[in-house]
């Protein structure tokens, strides 16, 4: 008999009782959406959660970036990241912006703030940085440069649900940051995301964004689009955040049984955050020393009927629709990354069997 598969992550799914009560709510009140009562709620919490002054609930992480854009009224050249998922660069296109990539570091494949200051020139508007794995960038380093240049800070969020650096949220920092709920994420509302912001001006504009512009039932304050996010995503989103804290347990002692399992094994180099911070257990990165190595990984794995994924590969720079840069680190780690399947459902017998595997492939 074959394998249930592993893939790299596992939604996880509240109670269906509890969903159910909600949508049950939804019925009675007729209202999907249009800022309806569990969005409110939604946003309110999370707000509480995630200690930010402002933040919006939308319908997607990449809808999150676009309006985060708009608000901050970015123009020209974005200083970015080769180093992320492609909505990171494809929505600073798709928004007419030019995307300038800055190569990573090497420890935790955030973006490296040494080299920041190079790429500057006077049509940089923002620095749009990715938190990898739910690694901090060096917050502290890039609002310095951007304070010194007037420059706005935008951060990729997706994967920093709950992270902290030195007791305050990773989301306090810079002028905006993105949150995506997508199933996959370790909070998720099936589909959607969030805007945090510490600036009032700043959340009034995503305010109306959001909205298709409006301010008020009969007034526009200017443009818009339309990336609210709907009621049953809400209510979603509220059966999971109360089981948070049992989610990132889980996570956490798999991934520290994983270490043990893999922390000797010659050809892999198991990634950590760089910063002092409180981590989340998104994702289980490992780099190997070759991507020969790798693929020869994943062709093991994948016949033993586990599903890890190359995340995030290829490097950024080779869009065909982004100007030629080179990022040599970027372009070689892509190559030899690899994201092992975690989420709050592994047991530890999958992650010795992964592990054996991982060491036997070599």
């Amino acid at each position: 008999m074959s394998k249930i598969p592993l893939y790299i992550t596992k939604s996880f799914l509240p109670p269906v009782e509890e969903y159910t009560k909600r949508i049950k709510a939804i019925w009675e009140s007729g209202q999907l959406t249009n800022q309806g009562a569990n969005v409110v709620e939604l946003e309110k919490k999370l707000q509480n959660h995630l200690a930010v002054k402002h933040l919006f609930a939308v319908s997607n992480g990449t809808l999150a970036l676009q309006v985060a854009y708009k608000a901050l009224d970015l123009k020209g050249d974005v200083i970015t990241t080769p180093f992320s998922y492609v909505a990171t660069v494809s929505s600073l296109a798709w928004e007419g912006l030019n995307p300038v990539f800055v190569d990573i570091k090497e420890d935790d494949l955030c973006i490296d703030p040494a080299k920041i200051e190079a790429a500057i020139t006077p049509t940089t508007s923002a620095i749009l940085a990715t938190h990898v794995y739910g690694f901090p960038c060096d917050v502290e380093a890039i609002e310095k440069i951007a304070a010194k240049h007037n420059l706005k800070v935008i951060y990729d969020a997706a994967h920093a649900f709950g992270v902290t650096v030195n007791g305050r949220s990773i989301l306090a920092y810079g002028d905006a940051s993105t949150l995506s709920f997508h199933a996959t994420k370790i909070f998720h509302s099936g589909e959607g995301g969030a805007i945090a912001t510490p600036h009032a001006d700043v959340a009034h504009n995503i305010s109306y964004m959001r909205n298709f512009g409006h301010n008020g039932p009969e007034a526009f304050q200017g443009v818009g689009i339309n990336a609210k996010m709907s009621e049953p995503h809400a209510a979603l989103g509220l059966c999971v955040l109360p089981h948070m804290p049992q989610i990132v347990a889980h996570r956490k002692n798999a991934t520290e049984l994983y270490n043990q399992h893999l922390q000797h094994v010659v050809g892999i180099r198991i990634l950590k955050p760089t910063i002092t911070s409180e981590h989340n257990y998104s994702y289980y990165p490992v780099v190997f020393k070759t991507e020969s190595a790798l693929v020869n990984t994943i062709k093991h794995l994948n016949a033993d009927n586990i599903f890890p994924r190359r995340y995030f590969y290829p490097s950024l720079t080779a869009l065909p629709y982004v100007s030629n840069q080179e990022a040599p680190v970027a372009e070689d780690v892509s190559s030899r990354v690899l994201c092992l399947p975690l989420s709050s459902q592994i047991t530890d017998e999958e992650i010795a069997r992964i592990a054996t595997i991982i060491q036997q492939s070599f």
